[in-house]
């Protein structure tokens, strides 16, 4: 917490730690020599004799130098950091990439460039409100994100947005004695608003009461600037930011509902007490329904019914069951009328007697009308009494029947009657003969209900208050008031066009607040002025939050701009400055460049010795933070030689992939060769289609389609279509299959032909002929005679084509065609001697020219050769004569 800090001015002494020698690094470079700086982590490691200080940054297994590599990659590696720095309690191990970082908060140091003992501090839980902190500290550090807040000499506010390493280089305006104001984080997005505090995390942290992404509002039951509760015993009040607090439903002890009840009273016991005139509804809710003899009149309250009636009609009160003795009356349903009361001969008894068989008797004084001698026989009870439970009871000066608390004299009726709906009790002021039911006045209600001219109701109604005294009754305003609460001259709305302002009638709301349906409302905590009641309608901030952006009032500008007081606005830094407290370049907190340190609120360049550069984060060199002693410098000890300070690590030992750099390198294999194998497959449909293309152009069967024909082809391919009627033949196509069934007829004719005829001789002495055959000269798609029926002369028996010697019995002769049969559509015999599928799809049907095979077989007209394989059979002269008919 902030208050922590108090503690520093305490800690800090004179005491100043002794210059030892050290080695300091940050990620890259390590430097020898004297140091006091204390920020950062320690890190050691078994077997190697080197400690180092690592200031903040990163650090991985690949950070230079030599030394801090071994270091961070040494499994024996152990940190001990300093305070403010991650686990700062006890040394802890190490696990890389390491990141050295301050916590979020702020830590401050006794001497320049963070040297001494340092003290830090976190953000604060809570909102900061009126603090004022004294640092007596030469330099102070700050985590990311975090912002603080500070009073500096003549300027009451400076906002801090980096480390400071030398508090005395702070320009004019910032210059003097510090003391913290407020710190908070700068990650939440939309800052919070005054009541909260942004975490680190990005979030607004709330306190209690507040609710909202950034703490903005007050939470249901909290009302006011600071969301205090509401009032104990309320159940509800004048809750919101803006709210006043007061009463608006206070908390009811023992409400019917609490036991299942309406109209009755919970006991301690949890029992329900019901009102006079109510009973347990049919469902079982208690107190729910009206008695017996009782009705629900219009106001919602069980109205006792008429004289010598048992039962009546909700509403209306008509008489559904008269009592005995009693008969309904002809002009007035809700009455029934007694019988009267005659003697035995007939003689008609007066009021104020009854029939005791052969006279009139008199009857009981307490009765006016009655059916007997006793007060438990009175139809009607004589003046001043009322029928109660078939008695006639007296009332008190109020007309409360005696012997009950909620029941109310009826002179109407002559009855005791109930007060009203929730009433528990009631009274008639001057109550008397002639007064009527509804001079009634409830003094007593039901938990949960409040009197209001003597009614019982839920809440007051406008012009009136809720008395404080009982919380019971209801009490008129005063004349200037339309409505009030507490008091009668607490105003909540004015008569006469008047505004109220905190109970008051002004003429026009006051500062820091606005008009609202007649009614001054504060405005938001956050605003000094507003237009409305939300944190983003201020139209002024006060000193804590003196920046008005958007209607929002802020605590600070960005980190590159600075608050003017003059105007009010935020205005941009100079170019060199990070963060300033002024314009011009003189005003400067912190450094934009790299290379450049802050002096005097001016960024100069740093022009850091040994080789080293400007801590990111830090503002200041490398080697401000260590002393190196020249080796020509007298009085200094020699430093202890370290190796690894400055010897870069070896690159060659190689790295392995990690499994998602392998499995993007799959995927890029896979998707190039997919890439190829489409490429090759688009580009051989191309090919395809260019020769078939070329083959129709040939055979003239490009027909060209019209574009209408195409679209509905592509709809087809895309929808589906039923099946359509096959296209007809074209000329060329119906005479190629008229062509090869004639030759499949021949083929048939043939082979009938040659079976019939089968010869057979003793040997054969005709040896094979040196042409070749004409079977063997054969097309694709060709009819092979020689493939086909079981009675071809001119094939090799089975036992020479396996053994290669040729049969020793008789061989069949084949016999000469003198003539063959030639094809009716052909011009030559080639047509039938070699069968070749007809080229038809030309349009002029030519003969080709015949190969040197054809042309020999048509010039020695001989029978067809046999297959490869065997040898040529030569005519044997087996008589004088033949009877072969192809020999004739």
């Amino acid at each position: 917490m902030i208050s922590s800090i108090l503690a520093i001015s305490l800690a800090f002494g004179a005491s100043v730690v002794a210059q030892s020698s050290s080695v300091v690094c940050v990620a890259g470079q390590c430097l020898q020599g004297y140091s006091n700086t204390t920020i950062g982590t320690s890190l050691s490691a078994s077997g190697v004799s080197t400690e180092v200080l690592l200031l903040p940054g990163q650090y991985t297994s690949s950070t230079n130098p030599e030394l801090l590599h071994e270091l961070l990659t040494s499994s024996s590696a152990t940190l001990s950091a300093s305070t403010g720095f991650a686990n700062s309690s006890s040394k802890s191990s190490l696990s890389l990439p390491l990141t050295v970082e301050l916590q979020p908060g702020i830590a401050v140091y006794p001497q320049a460039l963070y040297s001494g003992q340092g003290l830090y501090s976190a953000l604060p839980s809570a909102p900061v409100v009126n603090a004022s902190i004294p640092l007596t500290a030469s330099s102070l550090a700050l985590s990311g994100n975090v912002w603080a807040a500070v009073s500096a000499g003549s300027n009451s506010r400076v906002i801090l947005w980096d480390s400071i390493p030398d508090v005395s280089q702070l320009p004019q305006t910032a210059a003097g004695s510090l003391a913290l104001l407020n710190m908070e984080s700068s990650s939440c997005s939309p800052p919070c608003s005054g009541n909260g505090v942004c975490s680190a995390s990005g979030t607004c942290t709330c306190p209690t009461g507040f609710t909202g992404a950034s703490c903005e509002s007050c939470a249901s039951g909290f009302f006011g600037p600071t969301c205090q509760a509401c009032p104990s015993g309320c159940t509800s009040c004048d809750q919101g930011i803006s709210g006043t607090g007061r009463c608006l439903a206070p908390i009811v002890t023992n409400p019917p509902s609490s036991c299942n009840c309406i109209n009755g009273e919970c006991g301690s016991n949890g029992q329900c007490t019901c009102l006079a005139g109510w009973t347990s509804a049919s469902n079982g809710t208690q107190c729910a329904a009206c008695a017996s003899g009782f009705f629900l009149d219009s106001t919602g309250s069980c109205e006792i019914c008429q004289l010598g009636c048992a039962q009546c009609a909700d509403g209306s009160g008509d008489c559904i069951t008269c009592k005995s003795g009693f008969t309904q009356d002809a002009n007035d349903r809700t009455k029934c009328d007694a019988t009267p009361q005659t003697t035995s001969s007939g003689t008609a008894c007066p009021d104020g007697s009854f029939s005791n068989g052969s006279s009139c008797q008199a009857c009981s004084p307490e009765c006016q009308t009655c059916t007997g001698s006793t007060s438990n026989e009175c139809v009607i009870c004589a003046s001043g009494t009322y029928s109660f439970n078939g008695s006639c009871v007296q009332t008190n000066t109020g007309g409360v029947c005696q012997g009950t608390s909620n029941l109310i004299a009826n002179n109407n009726k002559h009855e005791c009657d109930t007060c009203g709906s929730k009433c528990t009790s009631c009274t008639i002021s001057n109550f008397n003969v002639a007064s009527t039911i509804d001079q009634a006045q409830c003094t007593g209600c039901l938990p949960g209900f409040v009197l209001s001219q003597g009614k019982c109701v839920e809440s007051c109604p406008s012009g009136t208050f809720l008395s404080p005294t009982d919380n019971l009754t209801c009490t008129a305003c005063s004349s200037s008031c339309s409505s009030c609460a507490g008091s009668a001259n607490f105003c909540l709305t004015c008569n006469n066009g008047l505004l109220a302002s905190n109970g008051q009638c002004v003429n026009s709301c006051p500062s820091n607040t606005f008009s609202s349906s007649g009614t001054c409302v504060t405005c938001h905590p956050d605003c000094a002025t507003c237009s409305g009641e939300s944190f983003s309608q201020c139209t002024s901030c006060n000193k804590n939050l003196p920046v008005l952006t958007n209607g929002r009032c802020l605590a600070t500008c960005s980190q590159n701009q600075y608050f003017d007081t003059t105007s009010s606005t935020c205005q941009s830094c100079d170019g060199s400055c990070s963060s300033c407290s002024g314009s011009g370049p003189n005003n400067c907190l912190a450094c934009s460049s790299s290379a450049q340190v802050l002096r005097g609120g001016t960024c100069v360049a740093a022009n850091c010795s040994s080789g080293t550069s400007v801590v990111p984060g830090l503002g200041t060199c490398l080697s401000e933070l260590v002393l190196v002693p020249s080796s020509s410098s007298s009085g200094s000890s020699a430093l202890p030689s370290i190796t690894g300070i400055s010897t870069p690590i070896s690159t060659t030992s190689s790295q392995r992939l990690q499994w998602w750099e392998i499995l993007l390198m799959a995927l890029g294999c896979a998707f190039i060769f997919v890439l190829f194998l489409w490429c090759w497959r688009r580009r051989a449909r191309k090919q395809r289609a260019k020769d078939t293309a070329a083959f129709a152009s040939a055979k003239a069967l490009d027909h060209k389609t019209s574009w209408r024909m195409r679209i509905a082809r592509f709809g087809e391919r895309l929808f589906g279509h039923a099946p359509t009627q096959p296209r007809p033949d074209t000329e060329e196509i119906a005479l190629w299959k008229l062509r090869a069934a004639e030759e499949a007829r021949h083929h048939q004719e043939m082979e009938k032909l040659i079976g019939a005829y089968e010869y057979s001789r003793a040997g054969s002495s005709r040896a094979p002929s040196p042409l070749p055959s004409l079977h063997d000269h054969k097309h694709r798609d060709s009819y092979n005679y020689d493939s086909h029926g079981p009675h071809r002369l001119s094939a090799g028996s089975m036992y020479s084509q396996v053994t290669g010697v040729p049969r020793r019995g008789p061989e069949p002769r084949q016999p000469i065609k003198t003539n063959p049969l030639t094809s009716r559509f052909s011009t030559t015999t080639l047509g039938s001697a070699v069968y070749k599928k007809p080229n038809v799809l030309k349009r002029e049907l030519t003969p080709k020219p015949p190969t040197d095979a054809e042309a020999y077989a048509t010039s020695v007209r001989q029978s067809p050769e046999p297959t490869g394989g065997s040898y040529w059979i030569t005519p044997a002269n087996t008589g004088g004569s033949s009877n072969n008919p192809f020999r004739k």
